[in-house]
């Protein structure tokens, strides 16, 4: 049986220890390699061997919030846009409505959270190389909450207009950022304010992330 083929995208040595650590005690997977940079993983992916499944990080030396699309989910983009790419299981810390719709947006077929139980893991790296998805049961959590109430839950470019309000930018400054027009950025932040239940860009950052959102 061929071994499962393993790539680790992960900016902390420490981190990337753990996973392959992991990984290989298991009989049907093979870490083939570890990069510290989400371009080293799109690059690594063109290479041979390729990686059956990636293992990829959401932020890579990046603060949460910091951009609206992270380097981890840029990445994946750009890994699944590949011919016969491989799949890609995100493994972060990061578990914002922002950064999993973001992930799952770019074409990962799973996200777990790296305090996930080794058998979790392991398990999850199998499913993704069958194509299954893989959730960890938080964020599974998240995404039903979001079908079961959609009247309140933010459209993806809705989250990246509030987390641009909360890095401190202006209606003219989003859009130039997200190719809108003002106008759209303003329509955009109304739905917000409503599905927050809230009066005010600071009230609407500060209850976005009691929730989670950002």
């Amino acid at each position: 049986m061929t071994a499962i083929r393993v790539l680790i995208a992960d900016d902390h040595p420490v981190v990337r220890a753990g996973l392959r650590a992991v990984l290989d005690a298991a009989a049907d997977i093979e870490v083939i390699g570890e990069v510290g940079a989400a371009e080293q993983a799109v690059a690594r992916c063109t290479a041979h061997p390729r990686p059956h499944v990636v293992l990829m990080d959401l932020r890579f030396g990046e603060a949460p919030g910091a951009a609206t699309t992270s380097a981890g989910a840029a990445a994946t983009a750009e890994i699944r846009a590949l011919a016969d790419p491989p799949q890609v299981l995100v493994v972060t810390n990061y578990s914002s409505d922002a950064d999993v719709l973001g992930a799952i947006s770019a074409g990962a077929v799973g996200y777990l959270l790296k305090d996930a139980d080794p058998a979790e893991l392991v398990a999850g790296v199998r499913d993704a190389a069958a194509g299954r998805t893989v959730l960890s049961a938080d964020v599974a959590g998240r995404l039903l909450a979001r079908t079961r109430n959609p009247g309140t839950a933010l459209t993806p470019r809705e989250a990246e207009v509030l987390a641009l309000v909360a890095e401190g930018l202006g209606n003219r400054a989003i859009a130039r950022r997200l190719h809108l027009t003002e106008a759209t950025v303003k329509s955009h932040l109304v739905h917000v304010f409503t599905k927050l239940g809230v009066g005010s860009r600071t009230a609407a950052v500060a209850a976005a992330v009691e929730r989670g959102i950002l």
